[in-house]
């Protein structure tokens, strides 16, 4: 690892394209596992650890801001207000659209990780701010809405595409909402039509309420996607409300902490392996 300031390599490191700085943990006993998750955004996989953050993965994914993701792609090291040094690596980044980012994590309860989890968010957050990034522990998916989004992801892929001509039949179909299965059988046959309306769904051509579960007779209109960083419980009044809410945060903890010595700040460093390899702040 090449060690560089955090204010530096915000700028100037393309984290979407590092591999993980290191393994996600498995833990015997439980049923689900690290795993790669290949992001129709990207065409590349992404690192998942669990499947809270594979749920969170699929959000985003379907975010037509997001341009980029990786697991695990940064450490961040800080000195606290004893001058002790700590480190955190969050597990998920994402790229926007107009360059800005998401650090976060992806716990399976909210007391996970228990009061060091919770330190280094308040930490991780004051740096996220500093570079005009956003840091999130992103809660879990609704029931229904993970369940939606998960079934639509095995669509996402564009091999559901269909036929030539076929995706455009779809759409002409729905455009006024209509029961799903309406505008499914007023194009063809069900097991050609299906596959194409899903993706359609997944891409953002043609929404339906995620919020409960998909049937048959679920109305489906056609698009634009709605934003689906809410539907992650990312923000509530978007982006720069939500950095604006960690620049308030960071100011209470520079406070607290006596300027930079309490989080990752002017004084923190970063370094970068070679190659395709993970960055460590």
């Amino acid at each position: 690892m090449v060690q560089q300031r955090w204010a530096d390599a915000a700028l100037a490191v393309v984290f979407e394209d590092l591999d993980p700085v290191s393994a996600f943990p498995v833990v015997p006993g439980r049923r689900w596992g690290p795993g790669l998750w290949w992001s129709a955004t990207t065409g590349r996989h992404v690192s998942a650890g669990s499947s809270a953050m594979r749920a969170q993965l699929m959000v985003l994914d379907r975010d037509p801001q997001v341009v980029g993701l990786a697991g695990r792609p940064v450490r961040l090291l800080w000195r606290d207000g004893r001058g002790r040094v700590r480190s955190w690596i969050p597990q998920l980044f994402a790229r926007f659209a107009d360059g800005t980012a998401l650090l976060a994590d992806c716990p399976g309860h909210p007391a996970a990780g228990g009061e060091r989890a919770q330190q280094a968010a308040t930490a991780v957050a004051q740096a996220c701010a500093q570079v005009g990034f956003v840091y999130r522990r992103l809660p879990r998916l609704e029931e229904a809405l993970a369940a939606n989004v998960k079934w639509l992801a095995g669509y996402r892929h564009p091999r559901n595409v269909g036929r030539p001509g076929l995706m455009a039949a779809v759409c002409e179909a729905y455009a006024e909402a209509r029961p799903l299965i309406e505008g499914v059988e007023a194009v063809g046959d069900p097991i050609e039509v299906l596959p194409v309306v899903f993706h359609a769904l997944w891409h953002g051509q043609l929404v339906t309420s995620l919020e409960t579960p998909l049937h048959e007779r679920a109305p489906v209109s056609p698009g634009p996607l709605p934003h689906a960083r809410r539907a992650a419980g990312l923000y509530e009044g978007g982006l720069d409300a939500a950095a604006g809410d960690h620049d308030h945060e960071g100011s209470r903890i520079s406070r607290e902490a006596g300027g930079g010595s309490g989080g990752p700040g002017d004084g923190a460093s970063c370094g970068r392996a070679g190659g395709r390899g993970g960055s460590a702040l």
